[in-house]
């Protein structure tokens, strides 16, 4: 049976968890006006709140009942979190639609998740599976984080980023899968015959491919675009070679130009 002092303890709880919730939205809402507007018509807010109940039943032993409710928020707000799941204080999740989080995942203080957000996990194990977002997390719209590891302190996810590896204190994750970008970067600069063909393969670079990774984990049609680009400069470098042998031959030849690829091309999208 549903113990009367553990449930009034967790509805003591609840309310005061309730009060910073609705607090913290004003601090990361520029849109939010007054507590009971944010009360009344934010998904996230509303989702919250009724996790809370749900899993102050969970941890009561009132299981099904807490699947009940978690089930009931899922209908009214779109967001669907797991009874179980551990989540702290002056959490916000901002518009809501389509977020998931999974039964052992477990979320900070202060943390903050946008709409699409998955925190799910990779395995059927009943154990651990689900990611831990430590204080500050921030997770972009559309963000999967998979598998039972730990993202830092106020690390940044960016949007429709997939993660599926513990991710520092402070670092920003983009792209998929996900990698982590710093402010600088060690820059190995060799000499090269080719200074043209060298620029190309920075530029393409920074589109965000990484060369060095190994087959299996490297996007198919990156991959494919890397191996385009790398024939048609070694392509470029064998016709500059045959154009000069055909310059000294026929030097009229050499007044026709043909326009070559350049680096600028390449970093349309910087």
């Amino acid at each position: 049976m549903l113990s009367l002092t553990g449930l009034i303890k967790s509805i003591k709880k609840t309310k005061s968890e309730l009060y910073e919730d609705i607090n913290a939205v004003f601090d990361r809402d520029p849109a939010a006006r007054n507590q009971l507007e944010v009360l009344l018509t934010y998904p996230g807010i509303q989702a919250l709140l009724l996790h809370r109940a749900a899993n102050g039943l969970w941890n009561n032993k009132q299981k099904s009942l807490a699947r009940g409710v978690s089930y009931g928020s899922r209908m009214l707000t779109g967001i669907e979190i797991h009874p179980a799941a551990k989540i702290g204080k002056r959490f916000f999740i901002d518009h809501g639609m389509g977020v998931v989080i999974g039964e052992t995942a477990e979320i900070g203080d202060d943390v903050t998740l946008y709409q699409g957000v998955t925190l799910g996990g990779v395995s059927l194990d009943k154990g651990k599976r689900h990611p831990t977002l430590k204080d500050g997390v921030v997770v972009g719209a559309g963000a999967k984080v998979l598998g039972p590891f730990t993202v830092g302190k106020n690390a940044k996810i960016g949007s429709n980023a997939v993660v599926v590896k513990a991710v520092p204190e402070n670092a920003t994750m983009v792209g998929s899968a996900a990698r982590m970008i710093t402010k600088a970067m060690p820059k190995d600069v060799k000499p090269t015959e080719n200074n043209q063909h060298q620029d190309l393969a920075k530029a393409f670079s920074a589109y965000g491919i990484d060369l060095d990774l190994q087959d299996d984990k490297k996007d198919p049609v990156a991959n494919a675009f890397a191996i385009m680009l790398e024939h048609i400069q070694e392509s470029e470098a064998r016709i500059d070679e045959l154009q000069k042998v055909i310059c000294k031959l026929d030097p009229e030849y050499c007044e026709k130009e043909i326009k070559k690829l350049s680096a600028d091309q390449l970093n349309v999208l910087k």
